[in-house]
């Protein structure tokens, strides 16, 4: 049990460190002048920890986009996004959901309705900003499908190396873990981690365990009210992305849904696959043993990947 634990340890630093945050650090696209930088809006209440950057309303898109950070935790690499975005024109609220001061420590039964709090506030804007998209990428695209799926008013998603089911919780102190996600106090259904086959790494973890999720557990991304667009890594080295989007796809065609799907896989990127394009490569080549794929596939992918996401949530928020 011990080694188990101490796996188990590896593989939620391997997913907390690198995974969105890190990649976005040294990710960014050329600073824009200082006169372009939309200012924060800091929210901070007991139902929301979240930052709201403005577009300028002269050159906004309609809509608005919830942005989630991954397993790492907080609100910085949400925060790096949402301001991208408001570069780009669309006003957007970077949204804690664990690891901040009044939330919980560690990514474990998570409430969904901090998402449905999030979608209120935007709502509530006195300038009336428009329907609500929802954007994450790793653990942050598997709440953004999850919250999607149940509520109606969330109308675009966009996913970035997601997953299609729920997974059991990530604590990286080893300590025990249950669902990542509640609804109204009670814990969802999620895949549990399979160690029956001892730790042979982080992404053949998640690979081992991905059958035996319960049908409970599977996202019912057909209930979304919007198109979904996702975004994946062929080489994704922390979970198989790319088959998680293949599944969300099927599921999606299998049930007629209604709305559009685009579905892009970077074959040589990894788990870095999805965001602004990169300038600096420096620490993103340390992290390639964790993150997967190539410098010249994973910046390849964001540069190809952005204008899609932008081009995905003008189309979408302006219907």
């Amino acid at each position: 049990m011990r080694k188990l634990i101490s796996a188990f340890v590896v593989m939620a630093a391997a997913l907390a460190g690198p995974a969105w945050a890190a990649s976005e650090r040294v990710a960014q696209p050329e600073s824009a002048p200082a006169s372009a930088s939309p200012t924060a809006v800091e929210i901070r209440t007991p139902d929301l920890f979240a930052d709201f950057y403005a577009a300028d309303p002269a050159t906004a898109s309609p809509g608005a986009v919830i942005v989630l950070g991954g397993s790492e935790g907080g609100i910085e690499s949400a925060t790096r996004i949402a301001r991208r975005l408001a570069e780009a024109g669309f006003s957007s609220l970077a949204v804690a959901y664990f690891g901040e001061e009044g939330l919980p420590a560690v990514l474990n039964e998570v409430p969904l309705e901090r998402v449905t709090t999030a979608r209120a506030w935007l709502e509530a804007r006195p300038e009336r900003l428009g329907a609500i998209a929802i954007m994450g990428a790793s653990k942050g695209a598997e709440l953004a499908l999850l919250a999607a799926s149940r509520d109606p008013a969330i109308r675009a998603v966009v996913a970035g190396v997601p997953s299609n089911v729920v997974w059991q919780g990530i604590d990286m102190t080893g300590g025990p873990t249950g669902s990542s996600w509640t609804v109204g106090g009670e814990a969802l259904a999620y895949t549990p981690y399979d160690f029956s086959q001892g730790f042979r790494g982080v992404y053949q973890l998640y690979a081992d365990s991905l059958p035996g999720a319960p049908e409970g557990a599977v996202i019912p991304v057909e209930r979304i009210n919007g198109p979904v667009l996702l975004i994946s890594g062929g080489a994704d080295a922390l979970w198989p992305s790319a088959d998680m989007s293949g599944r969300i796809v099927a599921r999606l065609q299998q049930a007629g849904f209604a709305h559009s799907i685009e579905s892009v896989v970077y074959a040589d990127a990894g788990h870095a696959a999805f965001g602004p394009p990169l300038r600096d490569t420096t620490a993103l080549e340390q992290q390639l043993a964790f993150l997967g794929g190539t410098v010249e596939g994973t910046v390849a992918a964001r540069e190809d990947g952005w204008p899609r996401v932008l081009a995905f949530l003008r189309r979408a928020l302006a219907d």
